[in-house]
């Protein structure tokens, strides 16, 4: 599908409410999805590189879509992600060369910042250097979150519409940028709550994730107006005379 062809909009988004509808959303099946999406990371971090990333994302969004859909959802659908592997590998790829292209300079900045304030030993170097050290912090925390953002929709378009890796890319910054203070905040709030779960243990931490996953869905849902209906039914063919 053309990129020019998709449609998005900006909605409202607000991270608590979106937990409640998550949660509503996975109903009975929570458990099943907690296991696929713990699964879906082990195998995904078990080849460096990201290599299985992008299949992994896909497979567990077709996981979720089957109960949008009201369908069982099924275990093995997991592994449905590698029919989209080429354009999920592309992406995930192009995904850690953003980060790792605008953080690793913003850390050398920090490295630097820090040498400076220890050389300077209370100067006015050790000032500067001090200031452009939190600055530089405060830059590889905002690349943390932007990045993923823009990238926030394109496992799902490659699912959905059939999309190939650089066209999804384009599709999903320019839908997360029309939404980028909502969908900010929600990844603020959510990595708050994964931050407070770990501290109190590692389970409630692995608790959380589906319903993070299950909530950033619904936003795709929302701002590419998806109305997931039921697959047609099967028709059987028609016995020879």
């Amino acid at each position: 599908m053309d990129e020019d062809d998709i449609e998005f909009r900006k909605v409202v988004i607000s991270p608590i409410e979106l937990l409640r509808q998550a949660l509503d959303m996975m109903g009975d099946d929570y458990w099943l999805l907690l296991g696929i999406v713990i699964v879906g990371l082990f195998i995904a971090s078990l080849v460096p590189f990201g290599i299985l990333v992008g299949p992994m994302a896909c497979g567990i969004y077709m996981c979720y879509s089957q109960r949008l859909r009201s369908e069982p959802v099924r275990f093995e659908t997991l592994f449905n992600g590698f029919d989209h592997f080429a354009e999920s590998l592309t992406a995930s790829v192009l995904l850690m060369v953003g980060q790792a292209v605008l953080i690793i300079p913003v850390y050398l900045i920090v490295v630097v910042g820090v040498i400076g304030v220890i050389a300077g030993q209370g100067g006015v170097m050790s000032v500067v250097a001090g200031v452009a050290t939190v600055v530089a912090y405060v830059g590889v925390l905002v690349v943390a979150m932007v990045v993923p953002a823009l990238f926030m929709f394109v496992f799902p378009l490659i699912v959905d519409r059939q999309m190939a890796a650089i066209p999804a890319i384009k599709v999903s910054a320019r839908a997360a940028m029309a939404n980028l203070g909502g969908i900010l905040l929600m990844l603020i709030v959510y990595s708050l709550i994964s931050l407070v779960a770990s501290c109190l243990c590692l389970i409630p931490a692995l608790l959380f994730m589906p319903v993070q996953a299950a909530a950033m869905i619904l936003v795709y849902r929302e701002v590419f107006d998806v109305s997931f209906k039921a697959a047609p039914p099967e028709i059987a063919p028609s016995k020879m005379v």
